[in-house]
C-alpha cells in the first residue's frame, strides 16, 4: 500500500528510498492524490539528506515519465542543448541558441523563469513584445526545423511533474538541492530527445552552488544521469561569484545579448557563451578539436548569421523582429540613477549575491510563485572586476520604478562594488571542462 507520509518518513531519517517508493510518489503528484505539503515535506527531506545516484536517475526517470516525450526523429540536424544551472546576469541562452543554429545543429531549448535571485531565460524573453514561450510542441517543433532553435517554457504534456515541483522549490527554501536540481534539469532534457546537452554548472556567490566541490558533484551527478540514457553529455564549471556581463534584469539583458549577437559585446560574457557553444559542436561532432568549434562560432557572429537566426526565432515566436534594430521597443523603466565611484582604483570586487536580491526587490525576480515580473527594473553598465575606474566615473545605472523598492535596493547594493588603490587581475572564468574522451 502506498502511504505518502511513509515514504517522507524513509528520507527524513536518512534511508534509501527504493525506485518503486519514488515513481508511486512523484506519479501521485501528478495526478493529485499526493497534495503540495507532502511534495514539499519530501523536498525539504531530500535537501537535508540527500539522495544516492540511484535515488536521483530513479527520481529523472520518474519525472520524465509523468509527460510525453518530445519526438524530434524528423529533424534533419544534430540534436543539441544547454542548460544553465543559474546565475546573475546569465543570459547565454539567448545568444548561444541562434549561434549554434548558425553553426548547423538543431536547439530545442526548453527554459525556466527566475528561480530565488537567480534570472529565468523566459522572463527575460518575455521583455520582447508579443514573444510567445508557450507553444505547443508542434509549434515548437516547426520553429526548430524552419529557424535551426526555439526556446520555450514546459509544456502541459512534457515533464509536467516537474514543472510543478519546479515552483513549489522556489517558495520552499529547497532550491539548492543536487539530487532536485539534478533531477528538475535532466528530466526536461532528456525528454527533448537530444542527442547530447551541455551544462553550464555554476558556482559561487550568485550561483546555488557556492563551491567547486558542490559544482564539481551536481556536474558529475548530470553528466551521469545523461550517459545512462545514452547521451553525450559534457559541462563546464563556470564563475558565478561575479555576474555575467554589464547587465542584471530581463529587458537590460535582452537588450545586451543583441548587442553581443551585432559583435559589441566582448569579455566574460562573450567569453563564456563561445565556450559552450563551441563545446555543443564537440559533442555533436561537428568541430575536429576545440580550435576549430571556437573559430566555427567566431564565424556565426561576425557573418552576422547568428543574429539572424535570433530574429527570425523572435518573428516565428510572434515577437518583434524590429528590437533586433530598434532596442528601444523594449521595456524601460522610468527612473534611471548612476552611481559613481568615490576613489580611483581598480574594481576588486562585484558582489552577485547583492546584486541579485537588489534586482529581486526591485521586482525583477519573484518571491512568490504567482508574482508577476516587472522586466524594465534592474542595473546596467556595472563594471566587472580588474577593470581601471577613475573617481567619479560609473559604477552601475540604477533602472527603477517604486520609490520604497529603489530605498531598498540601494540599501542592498551598499558594498556590492569595491575599489582597490592597487591593480586586481581578472578573474578566472571557467574552472573546470568535463568532456567525453576521445
Amino acid at each position: 500500500m502506498f502511504v505518502p507520509q511513509w515514504i517522507i518518513e524513509k528520507k527524513r531519517d536518512g534511508e534509501t528510498l527504493t525506485a518503486e517508493d519514488i515513481t508511486a510518489f512523484i506519479q501521485g503528484y501528478h495526478s493529485g492524490s499526493v497534495p503540495d505539503y507532502q511534495m514539499a515535506a519530501l523536498a525539504m527531506a531530500i535537501y537535508l539528506k540527500g539522495m544516492t545516484f540511484e535515488e536521483t536517475a530513479a527520481l529523472t526517470e520518474a519525472m520524465m515519465h509523468t509527460g510525453a516525450l518530445l519526438d524530434t526523429a524528423g529533424l534533419s540536424r544534430p540534436v543539441c542543448d544547454k542548460h544553465s544551472t543559474g546565475g546573475i546576469g546569465d543570459k547565454v541562452s539567448l545568444i548561444l541558441a541562434p549561434l549554434a543554429a548558425a553553426c548547423g545543429l538543431a536547439v530545442p531549448m526548453i527554459s525556466g523563469r527566475g528561480l530565488g535571485i537567480t534570472g529565468g531565460t523566459l522572463d527575460k524573453l518575455e521583455s520582447i513584445p508579443g514573444y510567445r514561450t508557450d507553444l505547443s510542441e508542434a509549434e515548437f517543433l516547426r520553429v526548430v526545423d524552419e529557424v535551426g532553435c526555439s526556446i520555450i517554457g514546459q509544456t502541459a504534456t512534457l515533464a509536467p511533474a516537474d514543472k510543478k515541483l519546479y515552483g513549489l522549490r522556489d517558495v520552499t527554501g529547497t532550491v539548492p538541492s543536487i539530487p532536485l536540481i539534478t533531477a528538475s534539469i535532466m528530466c526536461k532534457k532528456m525528454a527533448e530527445g537530444l542527442d547530447a546537452l551541455v551544462l553550464d554548472v555554476k558556482v559561487g556567490r550568485g550561483a546555488f552552488m557556492k563551491t567547486p566541490e558542490q559544482a564539481r558533484e551536481l556536474a558529475r551527478n548530470m553528466v551521469r544521469v545523461g550517459e545512462a540514457m545514452g547521451k553525450s553529455v559534457g559541462a563546464l564549471l563556470t564563475n558565478m561569484d561575479i555576474p555575467l556581463g554589464h547587465t542584471v534584469g530581463n529587458a537590460l539583458e535582452v537588450r545586451e545579448s543583441i548587442e553581443c549577437l551585432q559583435g559589441k559585446v566582448k569579455g566574460p560574457l562573450w567569453d563564456i557563451t563561445r565556450e559552450l557553444t563551441a563545446a555543443m559542436l564537440l559533442l555533436c561532432g561537428r568541430a575536429s578539436d576545440r580550435d576549430d568549434a571556437l573559430e566555427q562560432v567566431q564565424n556565426a557572429l561576425d557573418s552576422g548569421r547568428g543574429l539572424e537566426v535570433f530574429r527570425k526565432m523572435v518573428e516565428a515566436q510572434g515577437g518583434n523582429p524590429a528590437v533586433c534594430e530598434d532596442l528601444d521597443l523594449l521595456p524601460a523603466a522610468p527612473t534611471i540613477e548612476t552611481v559613481t565611484a568615490e576613489a580611483s582604483g581598480w574594481i576588486a570586487d562585484v558582489d552577485a549575491d547583492k546584486i541579485g536580491r537588489a534586482v529581486l526587490v526591485l521586482g525583477g525576480g519573484r518571491t512568490k510563485a504567482e508574482d508577476g515580473i516587472d522586466h524594465a527594473v534592474g542595473l546596467s553598465e556595472l563594471v566587472t572586476p580588474g577593470q581601471r575606474i577613475e573617481k567619479g566615473g560609473t559604477l552601475y545605472v540604477l533602472h527603477s520604478r517604486d520609490s520604497d523598492r529603489r530605498g531598498e535596493a540601494r540599501r542592498l547594493l551598499e558594498g556590492a562594488v569595491t575599489v582597490s588603490p592597487d591593480a586586481v587581475e581578472a578573474p578566472t572564468l571557467i574552472f573546470e571542462r568535463m568532456m567525453p574522451e576521445g
